[in-house]
């Protein structure tokens, strides 16, 4: 089985085991088996909302195994982030959640309620209830010189009544407001997969997430093996068309998979080969004998594209047919 080749799973949370305060379909039942063959788990999020007590919580009442150890988030990253760039005490005005805040007064940092007392930096970090104003103070700060440290910059997050804007977001608003970007401290940049790794002391981790833009371009900066699950934000069509820094090792419709066997997929010919499906790809056109409801097709089509296109540095949107 798939999941044998490997000592630990580094599992994103939104959308790959939860949408919302709801559990994605099998997922927690995945996780749980992961113990019993052997792996480590553990969860890597940019969600800067809640502590590693609250979420740990939250997935245990899904079904799934957590303890706050085994959450690594991007609050307390943009925190660490943060104290190596200011002197201890500054003054920063925090956008998001009360954890957050917590996170930066651990740091040895004064808090700034608004942007006319001059702080020294700005954290921003998604929350539900980040408001205008809070954007306002924000855009004041950091025009006013205010070093500016983003937990993380997803675009989107999967919530339980669909896609929802994310962190990034409520970031380009305060960035068309400023002219300036912020430095980013979650994923897609390695360090939080290098630190869970290392205290799960796991020398063949596993990436697993639902964006490419972040777990699977995270993932492989980090040197690990990427897969990506097309339960939450990125399709495979998505998948298809990622430029080559965030193409996964692998493709999964579920987290169940990693219990069965991944199909071998090979050359023969001019041609890729996946279970039933093959594909190929000429004058930029891709072709696929296979449905386009069999993830095998997908998998062949995105191994015959890469091969053609083995440096794409944007997505592309290629022309597919697929044919029975």
């Amino acid at each position: 089985m798939l999941i044998s080749a490997f000592d630990a799973v580094l599992s994103d949370l939104d959308g790959v085991v939860y949408a919302g305060p709801e559990a994605i379909a099998g997922a927690p039942e995945a996780l749980g088996r992961l113990a019993g063959v052997g792996v480590e788990l553990a969860y890597i999020t940019n969600n800067a909302s809640r502590s590693p007590e609250v979420v740990a919580r939250h997935i245990r009442q899904l079904g799934a195994p957590a303890d706050a150890g085994s959450v690594f988030g991007s609050a307390d990253a943009g925190a660490d982030l943060l104290a190596e760039k200011i002197p201890a005490k500054s003054k920063v005005l925090v956008v998001g959640s009360a954890y957050l805040r917590d996170c930066v007064v651990a740091r040895g940092l004064t808090l700034a309620e608004s942007a006319e007392e001059s702080p020294a930096a700005v954290i921003q970090g998604f929350d539900p209830d980040v408001s205008w104003r809070d954007l306002a103070e924000a855009a004041h700060a950091v025009n006013a010189g205010a070093v500016w440290v983003a937990t993380n910059a997803d675009m989107t997050i999967p919530r339980a009544r669909g896609i929802a804007p994310g962190n990034g977001s409520l970031v380009e608003a305060v960035a068309t407001a400023t002219k300036v970007r912020p430095v980013v401290a979650g994923k897609p940049e390695p360090l939080l997969f290098q630190v869970a790794a290392e205290q799960l002391e796991a020398s063949r981790p596993l990436v697993v997430g639902d964006r490419l833009d972040t777990d699977i371009l995270g993932g492989n900066r980090a040197g690990f093996a990427t897969a990506v699950v097309l339960t939450g934000v990125d399709d495979a069509a998505a998948v298809l068309g990622a430029p080559a820094d965030q193409r996964p090792r692998y493709l999964l419709g579920t987290l169940a998979e990693l219990f069965g066997d991944y199909p071998v997929v090979r050359a023969t010919g001019k041609q890729i080969v996946c279970g039933a499906a093959r594909a190929g790809v000429e004058d930029g056109v891709i072709t696929v004998t296979g449905s386009r409801d069999d993830l095998d097709a997908w998998r062949a089509a995105c191994c015959a594209w890469w091969y053609a296109n083995p440096r794409a540095a944007g997505h592309t949107t290629p022309d597919i047919n697929f044919s029975s």
